[in-house]
């Protein structure tokens, strides 16, 4: 994962909110939550929801996936995963043995 991409995720996992989003997210598995799910559990007014889940859409850290009437929030588990790796890649690289 290129360096831009991950600043760009973790600028907007800086953001408590949106941070809260992604962990309920995280928490529920691969099928993700519903956005009216979602809002009852963090209890953010939908406007503002709607702003951070795009906000993470736009990062590549979710998916939205629409079931009928329903629009469900979905972590990237692939990209949380490849952050990851970016950040501890080179870990102890330089330290002497």
């Amino acid at each position: 994962m290129k360096l831009e991409a991950v600043a760009n995720a973790l600028k907007e996992l800086g953001h408590p909110t949106r941070l809260s989003i992604y962990k309920a997210l995280v928490r529920s598995g691969e099928n993700g939550l519903p956005v009216g799910e979602l809002q009852k559990r963090l209890e953010i007014p939908n406007s503002t929801l709607s702003h951070h889940i795009s906000a993470l859409v736009s990062a590549g850290l979710l998916q939205q996936r629409r079931e009928g009437r329903i629009l469900y929030c979905v972590p990237q588990y692939e990209v949380l995963s490849q952050i990851v790796s970016f950040l501890v890649e080179e870990c102890c690289a330089e330290q002497e043995r």
